[in-house]
């Protein structure tokens, strides 16, 4: 079996992979015709695409990306695609928690208030950030909140909303959960449930995948829906929100929101979502770390593991064969 892979892995990332299997080095833009039978796919889709122009004879693909959404439409339907499902629940989950952690504790204005050397903690009265709780006094120029006793809505609850339950486990949250399908333990709910559980929401974490369906769903009868001052986390993908609705809610002062993702994308300067108030923005960096690559590796090695074992494949997402 002849296994594409990117030439620029270094070969110790491959050694899971099975003797039987003959690696084949992948330029990112081929000069000749590249014959193989299982693409381990490059994570970008003008790469994906320059290459498999080049690609001969392939069977299977493997994608390292959880969503697939920009592979299925030019990628043959005789070729069994596969996701990489369960490759970025660590590093995403973890940074859905740290984006909860830093928005409830005001670490973005903490920061600009170093930047301008400013003491801005305990004690400053008349301030221009506040707490969500009007109940609480205004003895803090910035006070945070906390994590403990809130309520999080997770919205598309597949393996990376359990890795972020199981995360949010020490903090003493109660969880809500919205899949496609029903499930009883835990307890997931349709969408069909969502105007009843979203106004319950202190937080409301999204992990949709891009389908016709959910592209544009997340508007402005959503943001109406939710509760004041709830935190609004888009994990997934940005064009499931219409961006426009999300400058208006967070304009109006109703929710506040983190996003690792967002549409356009990259956001371009000048953007008005950049400048919106309380909304925190990392480039779309969720699975972005030093483990990813050899976690989605062992992946693939498991896939042509089962090839030559005339075994079942993982993450299917369309079936070729």
């Amino acid at each position: 079996m002849r296994v594409g892979i990117q030439e620029s892995i270094p070969p110790d990332l491959l050694k899971d992979f099975p003797a039987e299997a003959e690696i084949v080095r992948l330029p990112l833009v081929p000069s000749a015709p590249i014959a193989i039978d299982f693409w381990v796919m490059p994570v970008s889709r003008r790469a994906a695409e320059a290459q498999f122009a080049q690609l001969r004879g392939v069977k299977a693909a493997q994608s390292l990306m959880a969503g697939v959404d920009w592979i299925l439409p030019w990628l043959p339907k005789d070729i069994t695609l596969c996701d990489g499902r369960g490759v970025h629940d660590i590093p995403t989950a973890e940074l859905a928690l740290a984006l909860m952690l830093a928005s409830l504790k005001w670490i973005p204005q903490y920061r600009d208030a170093q930047m301008r050397q400013q003491w801005t903690g305990q004690f400053a009265i008349g301030g221009s950030f506040h707490a969500n709780n009007a109940e609480q006094p205004a003895a803090y120029l910035v006070l945070g909140d906390e994590l403990h006793g809130k309520t999080v809505l997770i919205v598309g609850y597949g393996s990376i909303g359990a890795a972020i339950e199981a995360r949010l486990a020490p903090f003493g949250v109660t969880v809500m959960r919205i899949a496609r399908n029903p499930r009883e333990n835990p307890v997931v709910h349709t969408m069909a449930d969502l105007p009843q559980l979203l106004p319950q929401a202190d937080i409301v974490v999204i992990q949709l995948p891009l389908t016709t369906e959910s592209r544009g769903s997340i508007g402005n009868d959503f943001f109406a829906q939710m509760k004041p001052g709830a935190l609004f986390i888009n994990m997934a993908r940005g064009p499931i929100v219409l961006t426009g609705a999300l400058v208006d809610a967070l304009q109006s002062g109703h929710i506040h929101a983190a996003l690792d993702v967002t549409d356009p994308e990259p956001l371009p300067a000048g953007h008005p979502l950049w400048s919106a108030p309380n909304c925190l923005i990392v480039p779309h960096v969720g699975g972005s770390t030093a483990a990813f690559l050899g976690r989605g590796l062992a992946l693939a090695a498991r896939q042509v593991q089962h090839l030559l074992r005339n075994e079942p494949l993982e993450n299917i997402v369309s079936n070729g064969y």
